[in-house]
């Protein structure tokens, strides 16, 4: 009986160039000896085995690469994160924003006994009116700011040289600010097509502000096309008014859509149905269904077809043979905050006068030219785009909480969430309250400066904060907004270097190495601090031989903060790490002055 044909022995294990090489070398010289020879370096035969070793490595790579982006915890490439965070929920916000109060001042004419000001030339100072800081970042107003009001502060600004009377007086208001200039983009949108997906030629894009067609419907922005309803603030008339100026009333939005984003562009995506479809209702509402009594429908057949709802209007219209005029607020990639007394640049003032036809011009163009504006304090939000590692954080976080908080987890993604026309913030840490008995909240959060260092968060981030987390808070919950304390850090280390070897060119490598290390990426909130990663990122250092002392300190002074915190007091007996509190933050903030080194 003849021997079967042994199956030769594949190595699967081999998977870049050489190995793939040195398998086909010995594949050959096995099973092929009196056959091929030509090993040669030189010769044909090296050229194909390099070939196939090309190729079989560039597909191991593709292949390695494909599975890799397919799931969070091994995709590297920003948009593929951004693309399977999608699917759990988490969706990334728009170019960063910066928010705060500022305050407004106006000139306006006294009256005829000249003992205040003529209340017929008081204005009001009107929502998207635009200003400009110092480092020439743009602002926008983010509501109507009146200047009627009797509680503002009101002072004599002319007086008549001769008489000495009063002829002008300086009016003082507040209003809220936001970062961004307003843009306008027009899109011609032909036939009807299903889930219509447009991309904006914009870049920079903060927000979508408003879509609108030539017919003048406006569609509106939703977190999902299956929300068919939104809550629109309505003007108070009750006689809590002053308590409560505004109440959110359901407004049903047939035409809607929902943003989407990827690391450079930005995306309008539209339902299914369209203006001719038919908009009645297939599905039967089970409150008129529950019981076969008169006056109610009686189903015979419950069963249901979900591919109905791709055939109908509850995904939203989608626009067709028409024109959108879509309004957009932009941000440049740099930083947009603003620091305290750098706003002062009025560009277009838009006021309003009750009765502007009989006032006079002259006084009227007098009133517009005084308007005057500056931030008593910083304007900030702005925070650095979140990393590839900070993106799969909050994708899990958004993914477990659901969009309601009741988990510390969940109150940190809640956070995270805020949109960014209410402001950002860089870390955020929550604990129980030691001192409450209930379930009384601590949350400590910390923004960003114009220079990217970190800062405390001004009041209007705040209140729009609690305010955000109150729709998805336990009932029983309380949550306090706090500032987080920051202590700034040096860092300093002697080391040995190799014989005959150039000591600052070591140097500059390991101190280099440190900054790239601790100078970029922003701690969290009562995240302890390894000295031990200071020793691993030295002794990775070409050149150094041993780390023999390594010290971290606190900086103190001018350009850091004050906030006292004991760091031998709080390293661990090993001097491994040290120990921060929950509502403290070590930040490294000028690395290229804080690390210093020696080289032996």
């Amino acid at each position: 009986m003849a021997n079967k044909k042994q199956l030769p022995a594949i190595k699967y294990t081999s998977r870049e160039f050489n190995s793939i090489k040195e398998d086909l070398v010995d594949y050959a010289r096995r099973y092929y000896p009196n056959t091929f020879k030509d090993f040669n370096e030189a010769g044909f035969g090296a050229l194909m085995l390099d070939t196939v070793s090309y190729v079989g490595d560039i597909l191991s790579f593709y292949l390695d690469y494909n599975v890799n982006e397919s799931f969070v915890d091994t995709a590297v490439e920003y948009n593929n994160v951004l693309k399977l965070g999608k699917q759990m929920g988490f969706r990334l916000q728009g170019n960063p924003t910066s928010y705060g109060i500022a305050t407004f001042y106006v000139v306006v004419p006294a009256n005829a006994s000249g003992l205040g000001p003529d209340q017929r030339y008081i204005p009001i100072l009107k929502r998207n009116s635009s200003f400009t800081s110092q480092n020439g970042n743009g602002f926008l107003l983010n509501q109507d700011v009146s200047f009627t009001d009797p509680l503002l502060n009101v002072v004599v600004a002319r007086v008549d040289q001769t008489t000495g009377s009063p002829t002008h007086y300086a009016i003082k208001s507040f209003g809220q600010v936001i970062s961004g200039r307003r843009t306008q983009e027009i899109i011609e949108i032909g036939k009807f097509q299903r889930f219509l997906r447009l991309q904006l030629d914009t870049p920079d894009v903060s927000e979508v502000i408003s879509i609108i067609d030539q017919e003048g419907n406006e569609f509106y922005g939703v977190d999902y096309l299956s929300q068919d309803v939104i809550f629109k603030a309505a003007t108070n008339r009750g006689s809590n008014q002053s308590v409560t100026p505004s109440l959110l009333k359901p407004f049903a939005v047939p035409r809607r859509f929902i943003v989407e984003r990827d690391s450079n562009t930005t995306f309008i995506q539209f339902g299914a149905g369209s203006d001719t479809s038919t908009l009645s209702d297939p599905y039967i509402d089970p409150s008129t269904v529950i019981l076969d009594v008169y006056g109610r429908s009686y189903v015979a057949q419950p069963s249901f077809d979900p591919t109905n709802m791709l055939g109908t209007d509850k995904l939203g219209i989608s626009p067709s043979n028409t024109t959108l005029s879509i309004i957009l607020r932009t941000n440049q990639i740099g930083n947009v905050n603003a620091t305290s007394d750098t706003l002062t640049q009025v560009d277009n003032a838009i006021l309003v006068f009750e009765d502007v036809v009989n006032l006079n011009s002259a006084l009227v163009s007098d009133v517009q030219g005084s308007i005057e504006i500056n931030n008593d304090e910083p304007i900030i939000g702005d925070i650095t785009i979140p990393t590839t590692e900070d993106l799969k954080i909050r994708m899990y976080d958004t993914f477990a909480s659901q969009n309601r908080a009741v988990t510390a987890q969940d109150y940190k993604s809640i956070a995270y969430s805020m949109p960014p026309n209410f402001g950002a913030i860089k870390r955020v840490s929550i604990m129980q309250d030691p001192d409450s008995f209930k379930r009384n909240l601590n949350m400590y959060i910390i923004s960003e400066d114009i220079n990217g260092n970190l800062i405390t968060a001004n009041s209007s981030i705040k209140n729009n904060l609690k305010n955000w987390i109150n729709q998805s808070r336990m009932i029983n919950d309380t949550v306090d907004i706090l500032d987080a304390k920051i202590v700034n850090i040096g860092i300093d280390f002697v080391a040995k270097g190799e014989v005959e070897t150039n000591r600052f060119l070591v140097l500059d490598r390991a101190t280099q190495a440190l900054r790239a290390r601790f100078g970029t990426q922003k701690m969290e909130i009562g995240e302890p601090f390894y000295i031990t990663e200071i020793y691993k990122t030295l002794q990775q250092v070409p050149g150094l031989v041993d780390v023999l002392s390594v010290k971290v300190s606190q900086k103190t002074g001018a350009s850091y903060s004050d906030t006292y915190f004991d760091i031998e007091g709080q390293t661990s007996p090993d001097e491994r790490y040290i120990e921060v509190p929950t509502n403290a933050i070590l930040e490294l903030k000028i690395p290229a002055q804080d690390i210093k080194g020696a080289i032996k």
